[in-house]
């Protein structure tokens, strides 16, 4: 399975995908069909027969993908799956580099609006974006300086919401949709020590509890093994701490190459050799469909932001 994210000026998607499948059609295509966006989060037949949920679309899949593994399925997924909310009030992250830090310090609230505009890729909250079909979800953690609860927050530039809450709402879903499954990517940590680890290990275990799945061999993870087992959540932890707990799958098992590029072409000819290179991993594989600007480029549209800039082009 590969996930890839497109742009992500646009509410942009990550998707798994597999080398076996990829010239198969996607569950939710329809080639000899006109569909239709329908407020209840579905695609119907402009017949409106054959309804598809996006909600529920796991579960809708025929028998014979539900026993495929599902590194050999393309999952779609968001990227900066938390960025529908950033926090202007907060500090700038830690990861940041000094050049951004002392534009901060200067220019303040002002420069932090700035930076909202092209920090945020997604519209949708979680609770949104699972129920639009995304299952896929590309999450980076940080401690927030001088905070005096010691929460663990998402961020990328400045800090979003906290994690418990995001995950409450994952778990939310799961609970309601009990065939829905969702790989959790944690991939960057940012001013941790090892209790907060330990915090972040406890809190998935507290929200999620028997709904995790121990890390095995992906090829042995399908649809029908998971709904035996009652697992809905695969949550992949790019940390040493993840050789210590079962349910934490290392990181080497979701490798996720960046093409870094503003160029369309330069980014398909990467995920072209991609699509090679991963058939020899025998993993999860993410596929990161994303164009990121440069320098150059934020100055260009430093006022418009990410999505007007991309869009215009």
């Amino acid at each position: 399975m590969s996930v890839s994210a497109p742009s992500s000026g646009c509410g942009s998607t990550q998707s798994v995908t597999s080398p076996s499948e990829e010239k198969k059609q996607h569950p939710h295509q329809n080639g000899h069909r006109r569909v239709r966006q329908e407020k209840s989060g579905a695609m119907a037949s402009s017949q409106g027969k054959n309804e598809l949920r996006f909600a529920d679309w796991m579960a809708s899949l025929p028998e014979s993908i539900q026993s495929m593994p599902l590194t050999n399925l393309a999952i779609p997924g968001s990227h900066d799956s938390f960025s529908f909310y950033i926090d202007e009030a907060s500090p700038v992250g830690p990861e940041q580099p000094e050049t951004v830090q002392n534009f901060v310090s200067v220019f303040g609230t002002v420069a932090k609006k700035l930076m909202r505009k092209w920090l945020a890729t997604q519209t949708m909250n979680f609770s949104h974006q699972l129920e639009a079909g995304i299952r896929f979800f590309d999450l980076r953690i940080s401690t927030k300086p001088r905070d005096p609860d010691n929460e663990l927050y998402f961020a990328h530039g400045l800090f979003s919401a906290k994690v418990n809450e995001g995950l409450e709402q994952i778990n939310t879903f799961l609970t309601s949709h009990s065939r829905e499954v969702v790989f959790l990517d944690f991939n960057h940590f940012y001013g941790m020590q090892n209790s907060h680890h330990e915090k972040l290990v406890h809190m998935l275990q507290d929200i999620f509890g028997n709904k995790l799945c121990p890390a095995i061999f992906a090829q042995e993870v399908s649809l029908k093994y998971l709904w035996e087992k009652e697992y809905q959540v695969l949550v992949f932890y790019h940390n040493p701490a993840a050789l210590e707990v079962p349910f934490l799958w290392p990181g080497q098992m979701m490798p996720s190459p960046w093409a870094n590029t503003t160029d369309t072409d330069k980014l398909i000819q990467f995920l072209q050799s991609a699509i090679t290179e991963r058939r020899k991993k025998g993993t999860f594989f993410v596929s990161q469909v994303v164009l990121t600007p440069k320098a150059s480029t934020v100055m260009k549209g430093v006022a418009s932001g990410l999505r007007e800039t991309i869009t215009e082009r």
